[in-house]
């Protein structure tokens, strides 16, 4: 038990890492191009809490039964997390939100992207 509790430290830290170390990169980027667009209000800090978020709601579905990580896309704007992909069924679709909502910062989870596998004909 000991184990998977490092391991999954282990698993937010770097993850929390890398968002952190992608957010200086942004205006580099964008080869002198302003910081910020007209049309998009958020600021660097807001951008890297978006980023944190994403990360640790990817890291809870790799480490939760019941779910297919690789399926599921996930991003963030403003504290909303939206859900792309498939699941093999409408529970796992349920679980999935359920998940995603209780990841610390997260305002709202729109799965409406996030599509249930047709079962084949028998």
């Amino acid at each position: 038990m000991h184990t998977r509790s490092m391991i999954r430290h282990s698993m937010f830290a770097t993850g929390l890492m890398l968002a952190l170390a992608a957010a200086p990169l942004a205006p580099v980027a964008a080869h002198g191009a302003p910081m910020q667009k007209a049309s998009d209000n958020q600021t660097v800090p807001d951008k890297a809490a978006d980023a944190w978020i994403t990360t640790k709601v990817k890291s809870e579905f790799g480490l939760t039964k019941g779910i297919e990580a690789g399926d599921i896309t996930v991003s963030t704007n403003g504290g909303v997390v939206t859900l792309g992909g498939t699941v093999a069924s409408a529970a796992e679709k349920l679980h999935a939100e359920r998940v995603a909502r209780h990841v610390k910062g997260v305002t709202k989870v729109d799965a409406s992207g996030l599509t249930v596998r047709a079962r084949p004909a028998h």
